[in-house]
């Protein structure tokens, strides 16, 4: 049998389990799985894990491991981030997750995330462009400006979709005053990206997975497009606006009714719109382009280099 790995990403939102197959310098991916675990929820912006958390993420992984053990995986890579990060019960939580589990968790820093993330988006699609690659995580931003070849600029921020719903969105719809304090937020927040996006001046915004999958989704539908399995998918900039402009006036069942919304990502792809709107509104972009590879994937290809 060939040699089989397991990469799981422990998101904020979300765990993903991607297990793969390697031959020499290639990979073939054979399984999948993604749970919404929402780790972070309720303590990330007190820089805790709730008990609940803590529990809801047990059971995944745990469900994960089983998994694991029927495709008879040789080696589990785990990698925590910017819940496990920045919380003051972090160390605590890893070790229960050993004890319970046999999955040894490697917190990565953001910085690490961001690379993950560049070799992750580049797998996927060429970036013969500058680009600013986007990932909106439930706790951290990664931004990094590159193109093909390499890195010029990267940055995590601890800005994610969860820790602005928690701080930002009271109301649902969301209310305009509160999307005013999320712009006035990102403003202050995003400063060396400003700096960064005057250096480099990416033309491109390539959105990696998360909200960006399903505002794709949304848009494939809508379009009659063939999205399902492929590296990239497609998404414009103007069909960005018209799906936000929805979605900001819809609550959250209203919001689940839409085709192509999905569970995982209803509470937090408002915030996660204003973001990216706000990116729109201020940095020159002639189109967006979406990766559905991030962070797992970059792992996996990080192996096989």
């Amino acid at each position: 049998m060939k040699n089989r790995v397991a990469i799981i990403d422990m998101g904020t939102n979300t765990f993903h389990l991607l297990v793969a197959e390697l031959d020499e310098n290639t990979y073939k991916i054979i399984h999948r799985d993604s749970i919404a675990v929402k780790i972070g929820k309720g303590g990330i912006t007190n820089g805790f894990i709730t008990e609940e958390g803590a529990t809801r993420a047990l059971v995944a992984l745990k469900k994960f491991k089983a998994t694991v053990d029927t495709l008879f995986v040789q080696k589990t890579l785990a990698f925590g981030t910017s819940a496990l990060r920045v919380a003051k019960n972090g160390e605590e939580i890893i070790q229960k997750i050993i004890t319970e589990t046999g999955i040894r968790t490697r917190i990565i820093s953001g910085e690490e995330e961001a690379t993950y993330i560049y070799e992750g988006v580049r797998s996927a699609m060429k970036i013969e462009q500058k680009s600013l690659i986007v990932d909106i995580g439930g706790g951290s931003v990664e931004f990094i400006i590159g193109n093909e070849k390499e890195v010029f600029w990267k940055q995590s921020f601890e800005i994610g979709g969860q820790r602005l719903l928690e701080k930002y969105q009271k109301h649902d719809p969301i209310l305009p005053d509160e999307i005013k304090s999320l712009n006035d937020f990102f403003s202050q927040s995003l400063h060396p990206l400003t700096i960064a996006m005057a250096a480099h001046q990416p033309l491109v915004l390539i959105g990696s997975s998360g909200t960006f999958d399903t505002l794709s989704e949304i848009y494939c539908i809508r379009t009659n497009s063939t999205w399902k399995d492929t590296p990239e998918t497609p998404l414009t900039i103007n069909s960005f606006y018209e799906i936000f402009n929805e979605i900001k006036n819809k609550n959250r069942s209203e919001r689940l009714l839409i085709p192509g919304m999905i569970e995982m990502r209803v509470d937090m792809i408002v915030v996660a719109c204003c973001l990216i709107n706000f990116l729109l509104a201020n940095f020159k972009f002639d189109k967006i382009r979406v990766s559905s590879y991030s962070l797992k994937e970059g792992v996996l290809s990080s192996l096989v280099k």
